[in-house]
């Protein structure tokens, strides 16, 4: 008996990590699929919270995890994409998204024809799809068939090795006996069993911070009879608590308002369980009863339980979120009394769009990164402008800001390429990987404009100190050549954005207008030394400026040339 007990429990462990398995796969298979849409979708979470429900809603369905959307939500209010108020809707969305699995788990029938068997097959044909074909995008719906596969044989095992277990002679009348003191087969759960299975799946799914798991597992019991479908309500409604731990455990280091966004999600959750919880304390057999009459056309028994599970999961959390919706407001400032602004000297880093809780859905975490390479391409650009003021005034009255500026684009260097090595770590698209490989290069990039601009104002202190200008001529020269760098800028900036090559050959043009009036500026203010209206001092200086701005020009194209690869990522 002991022998036949623990080979049907490894069976069921290894049933339940192939399911687990299953869902991930199929969650970050999707994830890909979907690319930067997931970002688009979270952008239209605007003040209308219904947009925000059905955001939550999809989002959680393409990532098949609640867990997932709301560490998403908890990473973008904590640097500021998403209000509180934008969040809280996002947040109910994703716990009607996540029944989607329930009902994915309840298609595993058992009849003569088992549907597992087909995606078993699924699992095959997309194995075949992965090894055979070189285009990524079929390998990730490859990718996509073998999770939905992993699913139904993890449910399967599951189910096989229950079966063995109730049929075995020895073991089976011992579970029968198990569960009908639980309170199988009996008409109305005791008020203790009602809370001993009510934090089981509490516990369980915070332990295993899946509640997906816990809901395969009860119907894997209900599918051998063991469990009931009253036992089942509670185990379900102690797993929508549980999974609130994943976003609580991502909160920590967060700011306020990202601790206030895990905060809503466990509120939302508790409020709608005790609003459950109460009623069908009462009314047990009437929403047995009435479970019973949605499924009342189902031949297979087996089946009947399983449905009435799923049901039930989809039931609570659409009623839960219409009970709750007008009290948006309401969540939002309960969850700023509990947790009050904190005075505490937080370790703020320079990066604004940057959060490692993103990096869980690279798709998002990628779009942040070239939000963020924007806003540092921004400050190496204004830190020329000031540097070429400097240079033309003599007016240092920046000088200050524009170190400050130096070290953030330093500090941001960093940042950026610290986060993309994290990201690489990640199972990635290859558009991705490609997108991530250009990232380093322009950041790269970036950095050296900051770098030339440092030089020209070291440029500007020396002629300052000398005592040296630079003539009428020369400075309409610099001023010409800065016009020029100023709207290859813009080119650049619009085609990084954008992903779009529309600008390519302006920026080429530019480019070479811009090498070619360099050289200009060194043989004119190498005439304007020989007739003596221009200083050797100064004279140095200027060519030197000169090579400067070329090499600026330069950098900014390397730019727009990563727009080619991240182009052709898209594309592919």
């Amino acid at each position: 008996m002991v022998a036949t007990i623990l080979q049907q429990m490894f069976f069921l462990l290894g049933g339940l990590a192939v399911f687990m398995v299953g869902m991930k796969m199929m969650g970050s298979s999707l994830e890909k699929v979907a690319g930067s849409g997931l970002r688009s979708l979270m952008a239209k979470a605007s003040s209308n919270r219904f947009v925000g429900i059905g955001t939550g809603t999809l989002i959680t369905a393409i990532v098949n995890s609640s867990s997932a959307t709301t560490v998403m939500v908890v990473g973008f209010v904590n640097i500021g994409l998403l209000t509180l108020s934008q969040a809280t809707p996002i947040i109910m969305g994703a716990n009607i998204g996540t029944t989607l699995s329930a009902f994915i788990m309840a298609l595993s029938g058992d009849g003569s024809f088992s549907v597992a068997s087909v995606f078993a097959l699924l699992a095959f044909s997309g194995l075949v799809l992965e090894m055979v074909s070189p285009k990524d995008s079929v390998k990730r719906i490859g990718a996509v068939l073998i999770g939905i596969g992993f699913i139904f044989i993890g449910l399967n095992v599951m189910s096989s090795a229950v079966k063995v277990l109730v049929a075995d002679p020895e073991v089976g009348p011992l579970l029968q006996q198990l569960f009908i003191k639980l309170g199988n087969g009996s008409d109305t759960l005791s008020i203790g069993t009602i809370f001993l299975l009510f934090f089981l799946g509490l516990i369980l799914t915070a332990i295993l911070q899946a509640s997906s798991a816990i809901t395969g597992i009860m119907i894997t019991l209900a599918s051998s009879g063991l469990v009931s479908i009253n036992m089942a309500i509670f185990v379900v409604l102690g797993t929508n608590i549980g999974t609130c731990c994943t976003s609580l455990i991502s909160s920590i280091g967060t700011n306020t308002n990202g601790k206030r966004a895990a905060v809503i999600h466990l509120l939302f959750n508790v409020i709608g369980s005790i609003l459950f919880l109460i009623p069908i304390i009462v009314w047990q057999n009437d929403m047995v009863e009435m479970l019973s009459f949605l499924t009342r056309n189902m031949e297979n028994p087996q089946d009947v339980v399983k449905w009435e599970i799923a049901i039930f999961h989809m039931v609570f959390n659409v009623l839960t979120t219409l009970i709750l919706v007008p009290f948006v407001n309401p969540l939002t400032k309960l969850a700023t009394l509990l947790v009050p602004e904190s005075h505490k000297p937080s370790v703020k880093t320079v990066a604004e769009f940057l959060d490692e809780r993103l990096l869980k859905t690279p798709p998002i975490a990628v779009a942040q990164i070239r939000n963020e390479i924007d806003s540092m391409g921004n400050f190496a650009f204004r830190n020329y402008k000031r540097s070429v003021d400097m240079l033309l005034t003599g007016d240092f009255s920046e000088a200050e800001l524009f170190a400050e500026t130096e070290h953030r684009i330093n500090a941001l260097n960093k940042e950026i390429a610290a986060y993309c090595v994290k990201l690489t770590q990640q199972d990635l698209a290859d558009n991705d990987e490609k997108k991530i490989s250009s990232f380093y290069r322009v950041i790269s990039d970036i950095e050296r404009i900051g770098d030339y601009a440092e030089n020209i104002v070291e440029y500007a202190q020396k002629m300052a100190a000398d005592q040296v200008t630079f003539s009428a001529a020369a400075k309409e020269e610099i001023c010409m050549v800065d016009a020029k760098i100023s709207r290859l800028y813009e080119l650049v900036l619009d085609s990084f954005t954008k992903r779009d090559l529309a600008h390519y050959a302006d920026i080429n043009a530019l480019e070479d207008s811009i090498d070619e009036a360099t050289v200009r500026m060194e043989d004119a203010h190498l005439e304007r030394m020989t007739d003596g209206s221009c200083s050797p001092e100064s004279g140095a200086i200027y060519l030197q400026l000169a090579g400067n701005l070329e090499r600026i020009a330069d950098h900014m194209v390397n730019i727009a040339n990563s727009v080619k690869t991240y182009v052709h990522a898209i594309d592919q």
